[in-house]
């Protein structure tokens, strides 16, 4: 329990070191958010290599889909994907109710503008880790 508040801390720290550091033009044009996602990608790289290193090659983009979901979320937030749905043509949808990175926030509407900043980490951590795993065409919004 300790490593995940250590985690959640790391992040928000994260998150306000690179605004608090950029000039205003930078927040505006979302290099803030270029920032905190390429730092994530070269996280989930790494993450990624070390998971699977005895690991077999996965025959499918299910399955490493199903890995991400399973393993990987599990390993990183402690908890596995709430919901995965595709559309069989390459669009996967990864649903986690209770995402421990933004429901410290108030669920009110007002919030929602800063939503983007706190999730910008995670979508690159899961670019790097499907990079690393052959899926090149990993596009998150």
């Amino acid at each position: 329990m300790a490593d995940e508040a250590l985690f959640l801390l790391l992040h928000n720290e994260m998150v306000s070191g690179v605004y608090k550091s950029a000039e205003q033009g930078e927040v505006e044009n979302g290099r803030c958010i270029t920032k905190l996602e390429n730092m994530g990608f070269r996280v989930g790289q790494g993450l990624i290599e070390r998971f699977t290193k005895d690991t077999a090659r996965f025959k499918d983009e299910l399955d490493i889909m199903k890995f991400i979901c399973k393993d990987f979320w599990t390993t990183v937030f402690k908890k596995q994907i709430d919901n995965l749905r595709t559309n069989h043509q390459g669009i996967y949808v990864l649903q986690d109710n209770k995402f421990r990175l933004l429901t410290q926030m108030s669920s009110g509407k007002q919030y929602l503008e800063h939503a983007s900043k706190y999730l910008a980490f995670t979508c690159g951590l899961i670019r790097g880790g499907l990079s690393n795993l052959g899926s090149l065409n990993s596009h998150l919004n």
